[in-house]
C-alpha cells in the first residue's frame, strides 16, 4: 500500500483533530471508530471481505502500513470470521495514541509538549499541514453540498465520523443542524462501511449483537436493512459495554 494516499483511520483522526487546542474531539468514541475504519480500510485493499454477518481475512499479505498490518494480524489469529461488532469493541484500547504516535512518524502532525495549569504534562497535536486536514474536510462538505454519491472512500469516513459523534465538531451549532443530517446520509453510499459505523453505534450505545444484521446488503442500502434515520447520532456517549471479541 503506497504512502501517496491517507488511510482511513488516518483522515478519520485528522477530522477529530482540533487545530485549536491540539485535542481530538470524541475521544472516548473514537477509539471505536478508529478501528472501524481498520476494518474498512483492510476491506478496500482487499484483505478481508464480508462473511455473511462476519469479517473474513481473505488475503493475509501484510499492506505496508504497520497499523493496518497489526490488526490484520489479530483478525487472522482468531481463525475464524469475527462479527464487526465484536472486533470493534474488543479490549484493544488505546488506538487514539496509536494513532496519533503514527501520525506524527509519517509527519502528518506535530508533538508540542506542554503542561496542564502549569504542573501535569500534556502533549498536544498540531497538522503540519493544514491544507491536508483542508482538502479531507473538503471532501465531506462537497458530498453534502451537492449530493452527488461520494466514493466508498469518502462515504465511508462520513458514515465513521458520524458514528463517532464528530458531526458537532465538524458542523457546530444550529446553523450546522442541516450539514450533520447530511452527514448522517451519507452512510447509504458505502454498505460495508454503513455495516461497520453501525457495529461502532451499537458497541458505544451497548446494545446487542443482532444475528440478522448482513454484511452485503444490496448497493444503495444500508448494511441493516433499516432507514439510517431511524438510528439515533451517536452525540459522543460514553462506550457502556464493551463487547469482547468471540
Amino acid at each position: 500500500m503506497g504512502r501517496s494516499r491517507r488511510t482511513i483511520p488516518e483522515e478519520l483522526l485528522l477530522l477529530a483533530l482540533d487545530p485549536a487546542t491540539g485535542t481530538t474531539a470524541q475521544p472516548q468514541t473514537l477509539d471505536l471508530g478508529l478501528a472501524g475504519a481498520q476494518l474498512v480500510e483492510l476491506s478496500l485493499a482487499g484483505r478481508i471481505a464480508p462473511d455473511g454477518d462476519r469479517i473474513a481475512v481473505v488475503l493475509a499479505r501484510p499492506t505496508g502500513d504497520p497499523t493496518l498490518d497489526h490488526a490484520l494480524e489479530l483478525l487472522r489469529r482468531r481463525g475464524s470470521p469475527v462479527r464487526a461488532s465484536h472486533w470493534i469493541g474488543g479490549p484493544r484500547l488505546g488506538l487514539r495514541q496509536t494513532y496519533l504516535a503514527h501520525l506524527e512518524r509519517c509527519g502528518m502532525v506535530t508533538a508540542v509538549a506542554g503542561q496542564v495549569c502549569g504542573v501535569l504534562p500534556t502533549t498536544r497535536y498540531q497538522a503540519s499541514d493544514d491544507c491536508t486536514n483542508a482538502a479531507i474536510k473538503q471532501r465531506l462538505d462537497t458530498a453534502i453540498r451537492t449530493g452527488v454519491p461520494p466514493d466508498p472512500r469518502t462515504a465511508a469516513l462520513a458514515a465513521l465520523a458520524h458514528a463517532v459523534g464528530l458531526g458537532k465538531h465538524l458542523y457546530p451549532g444550529n446553523e450546522g443542524r442541516s450539514s450533520r443530517s447530511r452527514l448522517r446520509d451519507l452512510i447509504r453510499y458505502d454498505p460495508l462501511g454503513g455495516m461497520v459505523a453501525h457495529a461502532v453505534m451499537d458497541v458505544q450505545n451497548g446494545l446487542p449483537v443482532q444475528q440478522s444484521r448482513t454484511a452485503a446488503p444490496p448497493a444503495g442500502r444500508p448494511a441493516t436493512g433499516r432507514p439510517v434515520a431511524a438510528r439515533p447520532p451517536a452525540g459522543g456517549r460514553a462506550v457502556a459495554n464493551r463487547v469482547g471479541v468471540r
